[in-house]
């Protein structure tokens, strides 16, 4: 199996635009957590999210105009807008722009979403019900799909390998990163985008996951402290939307070219729970299962492990299994062991959550930081685990590891390790 590193970064997320100002942020223990204003939120029990801050990329904001031709913005749903500006970042900073047709042809993309383009379907089935069908807008049907952010990032930069994208709800920045890097090792190419993208704060995302009686609504007048993983206060998750995108690359091919390599992937591993549909199955087997296979995947063990980057959505039920999950694998690695929730930060970005922890899992490892775990004030259960409560940490940390589950009992961790 080939080697893969990370040579490229890209991130638009609630704390803002740009993988060193959104680093920045997240250390310096910021939220990224408002008041909803985009639309009324009279009728729905939560009122707050993460939303991706509007301004110039140069002062941490999203001006899609610098990313999409003006044109086209309307052809595209707005999850599509924030993966294309991730992915654009990201292979901007990976100086990996293959110009010939061989280039090209090992170049590929995996950026995937858990919802995609809810705000569009949302538009349409509106303008059908008005009896307004022949009003509806010829590009509908490519501005919702989800492999469509795949195939707007590949148009933009002729991008001819794999075009593919993973769809497994809060697993699927994970998914896609470690089944790109599979890709790259088993040789269908040289170099994967890859990563997640969700724009799920609108009426029907935030009305549905309320109906799902997921979503924190008793911190309505005090958004930044509503999302506190492993908190005894906590009363769900909050919805986040963003895109974190990759550039993976065989090693030696990034050798070659000079790249800087940001980190090496040490290992990545997939379960299922076959439990229910929405919640973990007892003790976090499946969690367990995933880690488990993840350090089989990359000859490595708990004990190399330094910081954990945990799904840790602030889920009453959710957050407890996962810590007895890590404690499990870990064992006696667990003492002294990092592990935080930056979602305490960003909220949940869906399927755009396992990406922008992936980054972050890589720069702590680049910094020898580990970024913290806000709201964190009197734990509902006891660890020998450092919950890295209210303020950053620095750590050494050469290896680390990043998990996401998701709806239908779906679950992915991934390894990594100190660039070669």
């Amino acid at each position: 199996m080939r080697r893969v590193v990370v040579t490229g970064m890209g991130i638009a997320s609630p704390l803002g635009v740009g993988v060193e100002h959104v680093w920045k942020r997240l250390i310096n223990g910021d939220s990224g957590i408002t008041a909803i204003e985009s639309f009324d939120t009279t009728e729905l029990t939560a009122k707050i999210a993460g939303q991706v801050p509007a301004g110039k990329a140069a002062d941490g904001g999203l001006d899609l105009s610098e990313w999409i031709a003006v044109k086209e913005l309307k052809k595209m749903d707005r999850f599509i807008h924030l993966g294309i500006a991730a992915a654009s970042m990201a292979i901007e900073d990976s100086g990996w722009i293959p110009q010939t047709e061989e280039e090209k042809y090992v170049s590929g993309v995996m950026i995937g979403s858990g919802i995609g383009g809810l705000q569009t379907i949302y538009d349409a089935s509106i303008t059908v019900h008005e009896g307004r069908a022949k009003r509806l807008s010829p590009f509908f049907i490519p501005a919702a799909l989800i492999n469509l952010v795949s195939g707007q990032v590949s148009i933009k930069y002729g991008l001819k390998g794999p075009n593919h994208s993973a769809v497994t709800a809060c697993a699927t920045g994970v998914h896609a990163i470690g089944d790109a890097a599979r890709l790259i090792g088993f040789g269908d190419a040289d170099v994967m985008v890859a990563g997640g993208a969700e724009a799920a704060v609108n009426p029907l995302g935030i009305a549905g996951f309320c109906a799902a009686r997921a979503l924190s609504t008793g911190f309505n007048d005090r958004p930044a402290e509503a999302s506190r993983a492993w908190d005894k206060d906590r009363d769900g998750f909050v919805m986040g939307e963003g895109s974190g995108v990759v550039v993976l690359e065989e090693y030696e091919h990034a050798k070659k070219r000079g790249a800087k390599i940001y980190a090496e992937i040490g290992g990545y591993g997939m379960s299922g729970d076959a439990h229910h549909i929405t919640a973990p199955a007892e003790h976090h087997d499946g969690a367990f299962r995933a880690m488990k296979a993840a350090f089989k995947n990359g000859g490595l063990s708990p004990a190399d492990v330094q910081y954990v980057n945990a799904h840790g959505t602030s889920t009453p039920m959710g957050d407890d299994l996962e810590l007895e999950a890590v404690e499990n694998m870990f064992g006696d690695a667990a003492k002294g062991l990092a592990m935080s929730s930056t979602k305490s930060a960003t909220g949940h970005l869906l399927g755009a959550a396992g990406a922008i922890e992936a980054i972050f899992s890589i720069l702590a490892i680049r910094d020898g930081i580990v970024p913290p775990t806000l709201n964190l004030h009197e734990p509902s259960r006891a660890s020998v685990i450092d919950r890295v409560a209210l303020k950053a940490q620095e750590r050494k940390v050469n290896v680390a590891l990043s998990n996401s589950f998701g709806f239908g009992g779906t679950n992915a961790s991934i390894l990594f390790k100190r660039a070669p």
